[in-house]
């Protein structure tokens, strides 16, 4: 008889490295298509990634995975708020792939995004989501996220 190893085809939180930089990059790219704000660029996306992924103390990309693929990431970014007077958490992207919605696995990765603020004492996270998209504010209101009275504003600087 010989020995075999059988895949864990379970799905699995990790910390993305610069290894996952092209599955990343196409799940954000997924992403900003639905997105009407942003026109995807692969070289932004993908430097964007990079930059965070080459220096932990701007953020952290978790990535949901298997054996076979990346099934979702979500992109948490570092910064201080003088409202909270401490650390606070931006989370920029979050997307499940589209063939693997509906299973729990957003729940799961917000989940750990709490676990992962409180161990690391973070005062607050903050998202914006597509106010076109009712699927997306339904989800993140289920799982504790209120609407600010504070609106987004946008200055692109070239």
């Amino acid at each position: 008889m010989t020995d075999s190893i059988i895949a864990n085809n379970e799905p699995r939180i990790e910390t993305a490295t610069i290894e996952d930089l092209e599955e990343v990059t196409e799940l954000v790219m997924v992403l900003l298509e639905t997105q009407g704000d942003f026109t995807p660029v692969r070289a932004n996306q993908q430097n964007g990634i990079r930059l965070i992924l080459e220096s932990p103390s701007r953020g952290r990309i978790f990535i949901l995975r298997n054996d076979h693929c990346i099934i979702g990431i979500v992109n948490l970014l570092f910064t201080i708020s003088t409202a909270v007077g401490g650390m606070v958490i931006t989370l920029e992207d979050f997307i499940i792939d589209p063939d693997h919605r509906g299973q729990g696995y957003g729940k799961l990765m917000l989940n750990h995004v709490r676990q992962f603020a409180k161990d690391k004492k973070f005062k607050r996270i903050t998202l914006l989501t597509d106010k076109i998209s009712a699927d997306s504010q339904n989800f993140f209101r289920a799982q504790g996220f209120h609407t600010s009275k504070m609106i987004p504003m946008r200055l692109m600087v070239d």
